[in-house]
């Protein structure tokens, strides 16, 4: 499961700048922590040997890459995690990955798509919906979301009114 992909370089001393897609970046991104690099088909494990945070984002080194060059490099790349390293999570709350694929339908049983992809943070998530009307992007909220059900692969929807229609 990716965690992170790798922005670019710091400084010269092979560090780099991580984009998070994890909530929990602090648990993730620690000294020590093993984290599996994702680049041109392959993974291989990585060791974090220092953090430290700037605008937001994880600086880190990862240890073999000692310089500027050896950075570069990895510019792009994944930082995952095996799925049985993931934290248990509470009651109505749910990992992207598992999200995504989901179909989409309103409650009154009409279809609306298929999750491609989830933003925003965990305090301010939205649902991307692909269909057959174009890209819609809906609240992942209680009050909209009425049905979540990941295992069932669906997710049942009580849109407010003229939400569905905003990117028609």
């Amino acid at each position: 499961m990716t965690v992170g992909r790798i922005a670019r370089t710091h400084g010269n001393r092979g560090q780099v700048i991580v984009n998070p897609e994890t909530d929990f970046p602090e648990q993730r991104f620690r000294p020590g922590a093993v984290l599996y690099l994702a680049r041109d088909g392959q993974a291989a494990p990585v060791t974090v040997t220092a953090v430290r945070l700037h605008q937001g984002r994880p600086i880190i080194g990862l240890d073999g890459v000692a310089t500027m060059n050896d950075a570069e490099a990895l510019a792009g790349a994944e930082l995952r995690v095996p799925p049985g390293e993931l934290t248990p999570l509470p009651e109505a709350t749910y990992y992207r990955h598992d999200l995504v694929g989901c179909a989409v339908e309103t409650v009154d049983g009409v279809a609306v798509g298929t999750v491609t992809a989830v933003e925003g943070t965990i305090d301010s998530s939205r649902l991307v919906i692909g269909g057959a009307r174009g890209e819609v992007l809906v609240p992942l909220v209680a009050g909209i979301c009425v049905d979540v059900d990941p295992a069932a692969r669906r997710i049942v929807i009580d849109p407010p009114d003229g939400l569905l229609d905003l990117n028609a």
